[in-house]
């Protein structure tokens, strides 16, 4: 008797999932979450000044927006995924008129 196991690995076209990754980059001002499309890994980046600006945040907690506000941000993040408004690089960035 043989016993096999069949995996389909097609992909869902069209998935947007947002796993909780997360990172603030001190030097740019910029804090990145990942979002997952079709399987690959998108970076989603919103500036300090974004942040600031529509969720009023501190400039020694910035992540802490990022945490509160997340399903705020990936909402957009997702809306400008689905428009495909990738930069050159791949990344997606959010920016305060689409929050």
């Amino acid at each position: 008797m043989i016993l096999s196991t069949y995996r389909n690995n097609t992909l869902e076209i069209g998935k947007i999932t947002f796993p909780l990754l997360q990172c603030w980059n001190p030097m740019t001002k910029v804090a990145t979450i990942a979002a997952q499309v079709d399987g690959k890994r998108v970076s989603c980046r919103i500036s300090y000044a974004a942040l600031q600006k529509k969720f009023n945040t501190s400039a020694d907690l910035p992540m802490k927006a990022v945490t509160e506000n997340r399903a705020v941000i990936e909402i957009a993040a997702r809306k400008l995924i689905e428009n495909r408004v990738y930069e050159a690089d791949g990344s997606i960035v959010i920016q305060y008129k689409d929050l």
